[in-house]
């Protein structure tokens, strides 16, 4: 009987408190999902609008190459060896390995 009490107890909480814990968790999932995620997004966002002619770069498949333009379709021509050209979108550029590649190079200057 007094099991039974206690459950029927701890049943009975206050709506609020529920309200309360439930705003938290949502901030919590905020800040440490959400808000990471839309940042980053934004950041790969300004580095394909930055792209220009002569960076190198990397594609997300691994393949290592110079722009030699960039279109208003929002492609760019990629040459990876001297007279080798392929057309690529600006979304298939690694972000984390183009700065890594060039990262040697700023720290030359």
């Amino acid at each position: 009987m007094t099991n039974a009490m206690i459950l029927l107890q701890a049943g009975s909480q206050n709506p609020t408190s529920m309200m309360f814990i439930l705003g938290a968790m949502i901030l919590v999932f905020w800040l440490f999902m959400i808000r990471p995620q839309a940042k980053k997004a934004k950041q790969a966002k300004e580095f394909q609008q930055n792209l220009q002619k002569g960076a190198k770069v990397v594609t997300i498949a691994g393949i290592h190459g110079t722009i030699n333009k960039v279109n208003e379709d929002n492609t760019i021509m990629l040459e990876t060896s001297p007279g080798s050209y392929m057309k690529i979108e600006k979304s298939a550029i690694s972000i984390e390995w183009s700065q890594a590649l060039n990262k040697p190079a700023e720290l030359a200057k």
